[in-house]
């Protein structure tokens, strides 16, 4: 070890928020603790809040306070509401619309697909009507027409 860099190592004396006291071996002469093995809820198995910063009587003067104002809302909730209020109805606008568009494109595909069905009956119709009357199809190709007068020259 080189002399002169190392700190003096001399006895301390430990002092627990607790009361407890103990000495043993620091750098320092005196410490102070929050937790020490007589009140650490680890080694005396009993449950206890332990306060250093005065975090549990704020919560509890909290709790008192909101008690005594029968519940009434703070203005941060408050605003925290109106922002979840207003989120909400923005989103069921953009369900509404999109509800809306959908059964839009529906009833297109409906019209649409009833427009090809009547355009279908319209085109079987005359079919029938000129097959009634012996007029060629639209169908009717002159190869068709050579196949067909075949067939009746042959009968």
């Amino acid at each position: 070890m080189k002399p002169g860099i190392h700190p003096n190592y001399q006895e301390a004396t430990v002092t627990c928020s607790c009361g407890n006291t103990f000495m043993t071996r620091s750098t320092k002469s005196e410490l102070r603790l929050d937790l020490c093995n007589a009140c650490h809820p680890f080694y005396t198995g009993e449950q206890r809040i332990v306060d250093t910063a005065g975090q549990v009587e704020r919560f509890t003067q909290r709790m008192k306070a909101a008690q005594a104002t029968g519940g009434a809302k703070s203005k941060r909730q408050r605003r925290l509401e109106e922002v979840a209020r207003v989120r909400a109805e923005a989103e069921a606008e953009a369900k509404a619309q999109r509800e809306a568009i959908e059964r839009e494109e529906a009833a297109k595909r409906r019209a649409k697909r009833e427009a090809e069905e009547a355009a279908k009956a319209e085109r079987e119709a005359r079919e029938n009507e000129a097959a009634a009357v012996g007029e060629p199809t639209a169908d009717a190709s002159p190869e068709n027409e050579l196949a067909a007068n075949e067939a009746n020259q042959g009968e």
